[in-house]
């Protein structure tokens, strides 16, 4: 029992030491997310970990939040970096069709619009007899 305390405890001791360094390092934002991730994860383990050891249940409500936190800060930095730089954040990145040359928030160039397409579209199919 005092074996594994110790090997879990090294463990989330060098994972967390490493996840430290990537949060470091970079290069980007998504890998300081990563390890944001890993670090949230080290520090659930740890507690558990105590927990177990300590044989308590008091420390499960921490475990559960610690995991909430760590899974809306991943799904919020996600959101951030999904986006695109010329979005608005208003609408979630979403304009209004039609709105200032736009249509459903992607920019729709004068010259590469083709007004009969829409048309052909619309328009019925002339049946063909065989």
């Amino acid at each position: 029992m005092i074996a594994f305390a110790v090997v879990a405890g090294v463990f989330l001791v060098v994972a967390a030491v490493l996840a430290v360094v990537r949060m470091e390092r970079g290069p980007s934002m998504l890998d300081r997310s990563v390890a944001f991730d890993v670090l949230a994860t080290c520090l659930i383990g740890a507690v558990v970990v105590e927990a177990w050891w300590a044989r308590r249940l008091e420390a499960m409500p921490v475990v559960v939040v610690l995991a909430m936190v760590g899974f809306s800060g991943s799904v919020s930095i996600a959101r951030f970096a999904s986006r695109e730089p010329g979005e608005s954040a208003e609408a979630g990145g979403m304009g209004e069709p039609g709105e200032s040359g736009e249509a459903g928030g992607i920019d729709v160039d004068a010259e590469t619009r083709d007004d009969n397409a829409a048309e052909s579209i619309v328009a019925p199919r002339e049946e063909t007899e065989n």
